[in-house]
């Protein structure tokens, strides 16, 4: 057979995450790589307890429903947001697989091939390959640890007129990085003037350490829902367990009807057995104080892992202090290329994901991203340890890595 595929599979790339989970999958190396919650803390007595009464209530989780989604979650997620300052009903919002569906659809139904995104230096990979799949053009904007360089992102809208700008501004993936309320206004600003949709990536925005201010999402400092000129999406993936793969897209009410016709093109619905015990999670648990729990001990993790950075003491390394969210970004010296010293760290039994991978253009090589949420103390030390053999070769100029 010859196998006569579409030319959208030219745009399609391999996430480099889910290769090195795939290589890393049942061995023995410390994987660094996955932006993975730590399963030991997933609310396993209490999803049994949700489920056993969503199959106490008879046969509608094992029917079809609707592409909107379950309305008794959305009903609860709508009081969660409205906490939040995000004052949406049921029909200003939908329930999709997880929020990566949300970019993926959203994509679909709003942007068209040629068409400029704006995104942060660095963003997240897997938009990065849903907006390349699309034959989108992908410009990036300048981007330090309080979001994207105002200046810069003024001078790309006029220069390239962009359909769509694309943020993830709590504990973003990969930096970890908070924007600034000034910035977060900025961004705004620029984008309702210049008519340009902003898709708001919060996966991780609860995933708070210690003190850290709860800034506004950018959703919520605009009039919103109708007329608002940002889509807002979150997950359960983080702050539940992302088997469950529920998440959620609120806006105005013509984009959401855009989506739900995307959607029924490509799955009809998500699962309604996900969504019903997730509505009573949601009803008889204290999501809150999981919320709070999981967090204090991601902290920690994050923590020892900066402790372990502070002892190697590599030259030359430099690394953000995360609020919250799941991971380190580390920036080397800029002769290493940290993705052909990969599968040197995956012989010593370690793994990261290259920073090359988080660029839309002109990628830094010498950066690398680690996850400090899936691995036990004890596990971190021993990935460090092995991370530092493979890395002082290198910035000892011993090694031509």
């Amino acid at each position: 057979m010859n196998y006569r595929f579409s030319k959208t599979l030219e745009a399609f790339s391999s996430s480099a995450v889910r290769e090195i989970l795939k290589l890393t999958q049942g061995s023995s190396i410390i994987s660094f790589a996955g932006g993975l919650p730590a399963e030991e803390f997933f609310p396993i007595d209490a999803v049994k307890e949700a489920l056993a009464r969503v199959m106490e209530g008879g046969t509608s989780a094992m029917q079809y429903g609707l592409t909107e989604g379950y309305v008794p979650l959305r009903q609860s997620i709508c009081k969660r947001m409205a906490a939040k300052g995000m004052n949406v009903t049921p029909d200003d919002m939908m329930l999709t697989t997880g929020s990566q569906q949300t970019i993926d659809l959203l994509t679909r139904i709003y942007v068209d091939e040629g068409d400029v995104i704006l995104v942060e230096r660095p963003t997240y990979l897997a938009a990065i390959q849903v907006f390349q799949a699309r034959g989108a053009r992908i410009v990036s904007v300048q981007s330090d640890r309080h979001g994207m360089d105002l200046d810069d992102l003024a001078a790309q809208i006029r220069e390239h007129k962009p359909k769509m700008v694309y943020v993830n501004p709590n504990f973003s993936n990969p930096a970890g990085r908070v924007w600034s309320l000034e910035r977060r206004q900025g961004l705004l600003e620029a984008c309702r003037s210049n008519d340009v949709l902003i898709l708001e990536d919060d996966p991780y925005g609860e995933l708070r350490f210690g003190t850290t201010e709860v800034l506004p999402s950018i959703f919520s400092l605009d009039q919103h829902p109708e007329g608002s000129c940002v889509v807002y999406t979150s997950t359960f993936s983080k702050i539940v367990a992302p088997a469950l793969r529920t998440g959620w897209v609120m806006g105005d009410r013509s984009v959401i009807r855009a989506i739900a016709q995307a959607k029924q093109a490509a799955d009809l619905q998500s699962s309604t057995l996900d969504q019903q015990t997730l509505y009573q999670l949601m009803e008889h648990f204290d999501m809150d104080a999981h919320i709070e729990l999981i967090s204090t001990e991601y902290e920690k993790r994050m923590q020892y892992m900066v402790q372990l950075l502070r002892e190697k003491n590599w030259p030359g390394v430099v690394w953000n202090d995360p609020q919250g969210g799941m991971f380190i970004w580390l920036e080397l010296p800029p002769h290493i290329d940290t993705q052909a010293l990969l599968p040197t760290a995956v012989q010593h039994g370690v793994a990261y994901v290259p920073g090359v991978s988080f660029y839309a253009d002109q990628p830094l090589r010498n950066t690398m991203r680690l996850n400090f949420t899936y691995s036990s103390p004890e596990v971190l030390k021993l990935g460090m340890e092995r991370l530092d053999a493979v890395l002082k070769p290198v910035l000892a100029g011993t090694s031509s890595l």
